[in-house]
């Protein structure tokens, strides 16, 4: 089954950190990579641009406005992700654990949702 690991931080903790820290915890994250693309649960995964960078987009009765950054405002901003392949939710679970922003921030562990295709698409 295919979950996708949210990867929630505060960009503020990021940038507080001394050099030497932020170098220590990017570190772990290339040894994290480096681990489940070895184990072949990794699918894909990449880390966001700071929330400023964000576009808002919505469309309502036919009109479509846009708004600089999120849509909400919140302690932890959305910084990256991982798409794994887990046999269910306890090893995807597990494997977000190990996501080095577990220790200062948060990891949503979500379910891709599978939809079958019609057969004239297949």
């Amino acid at each position: 089954m295919q979950y996708l690991l949210l990867i929630y931080d505060n960009e503020k903790v990021w940038a507080d950190m001394s050099p030497e820290e932020s170098g220590k915890l990017f570190g772990e994250y290339m040894q994290f990579s480096k681990e489940i693309r070895e184990s072949g649960h990794f699918i894909a995964g990449e880390a966001l641009q700071q929330v400023h960078t964000a576009t808002t987009v919505r469309s309502r009765n036919g009109k479509t406005t846009t708004t600089d950054g999120p849509f909400a405002e919140t302690r932890e901003q959305l910084g990256g992700f991982y798409m794994i392949n887990a046999k269910d939710l306890d090893e995807a679970t597990a494997i977000a654990a190990r996501i080095p922003s577990a220790k200062i921030g948060s990891i949503e562990v979500r379910p891709i949702q599978a939809f079958e295709q019609p057969a004239a698409m297949k």
